[in-house]
């Protein structure tokens, strides 16, 4: 009974050892893949400055407080960075119509297309990857990563 506790213990911190270096391979692909379409973007900006983008584009129009906050970044660094994007015509801020004090950080439509265009390259190499999978293989796929995520 004791070789059988021990066996599947042992079986267990190798599975969770193999599934450390998948998630690793993962996190530093996506990592990889986060600079280069950040620089197809414009190559003239840190990656950094993608992130602020990408959070705006996924989630819409914001406060540098609510960006600092979501993309784990000093608000000093934030502004930095949207002053740059806002320069280069990418951002916008507005007047909050909620709040006549707060400002609003928005892309611009330039800043929405060539975020399209950027993310066009990334979303190719991960659909590629799933091409030969079935809609069971990917509902699977999905269904665990939320679950993994905490999202169920």
């Amino acid at each position: 009974m004791e070789n059988d506790t021990q066996y599947k213990n042992t079986t267990r911190v190798q599975l969770e050892l193999k599934l450390g270096e998948q998630l690793n391979a993962l996190i530093s692909a996506s990592h990889a893949l986060n600079v280069r379409t950040a620089a197809r973007f414009d190559s003239t900006l840190q990656p950094a400055a993608f992130l602020i983008v990408r959070w705006l584009f996924s989630f819409g129009p914001t406060n540098a407080t609510v960006l600092a906050e979501s993309t784990a970044m000093d608000r000093s660094s934030v502004s930095r960075l949207v002053n740059q994007l806002k320069h280069l015509g990418y951002v916008k801020s507005e007047t909050s119509s909620s709040d006549r004090r707060g400002v609003l950080l928005s892309l611009t439509e330039l800043g929405r297309q060539k975020t399209t265009d950027a993310l066009k390259e990334k979303e190719f190499i991960f659909y590629e990857r799933i091409a030969k999978w079935d809609d069971d293989q990917l509902e699977n796929f999905i269904d665990m990563l939320k679950h993994f995520n905490g999202h169920m």
